[in-house]
């Protein structure tokens, strides 16, 4: 779940330098106001400018700024490493108001649909340790889909397929939900993502059931 581990590597880091160019503005500004008001009248400096000072402050946002950009940068690449083997294609269309999963590997013409209401939510499966690449498009309008727990996030256009690859290196059950705002029964349009093991990955291709919640089959 490189993906998640990536994101929460650079938000915990840049949130720690905003954090600490917050408290030493903080600070400088504290202390400029209790040394004001300590004084007894202080007269305005005669000169109009402090150049090593301002190099020095533009120095240090400059380095901040190409640490930052470099950083993150370096990051994306990690995040987006191209596969050591060929990735597992999923088609995967958003519509008014819910999911459709295809698989086109499968033997059987395997295709995850619901109704997105109550408990009949599709379940995109997937193989643990092994590439998948969702093929995004939509049949209607625009739709986002958006799994929280797992940091990834593609919009979904009609007559446009959007591509990313993920890699799940653990079993489990996850939540996904439409991000972009498609209409009266948005607020429903939630799915499953469900990694399996590689094993009970081919069975799902020849038809057999994963557990509950995988949604209608056709």
């Amino acid at each position: 779940m490189i993906q998640r581990h990536v994101f929460g590597t650079v938000f915990a880091l840049e949130s720690a330098i905003a954090g600490f160019v917050f408290l030493v503005v903080l600070a400088l500004l504290g202390h400029a106001v209790v040394r004001r008001r300590a004084g007894r009248g202080p007269a305005a400096s005669p000169r109009p400018e402090r150049p090593v000072l301002e190099r020095y402050y533009v120095g240090v946002l400059t380095a901040f700024a190409v640490f930052l950009v470099a950083w993150t940068a370096w990051q994306n690449h990690q995040e987006h490493r191209p596969p050591e083997r060929a990735p597992e294609p999923v088609d995967v269309m958003g519509f008014q108001w819910c999911w459709q999963f295809s698989y086109p590997n499968s033997p059987v013409k395997r295709s995850v649909t619901g109704l997105c209401r109550g408990r009949d939510l599709p379940t995109l499966v997937v193989p643990t340790g092994r590439p998948v690449q969702l093929r995004l498009t939509s049949k209607d309008v625009i739709h986002s889909l958006w799994i929280p727990d797992l940091r990834y996030k593609m919009d979904a256009f009609p007559d446009h397929v959007n591509t990313f690859t993920l890699t799940l290196d653990h079993e489990g059950r996850w939540r996904g939900r439409c991000a972009e705002f498609c209409g009266e029964r948005h607020y429903s349009m939630d799915f499953w993502i469900k990694a399996v093991s590689p094993q009970e990955y081919e069975r799902f291709l020849h038809g057999q059931a994963v557990g509950t919640g995988a949604g209608t089959v056709t």
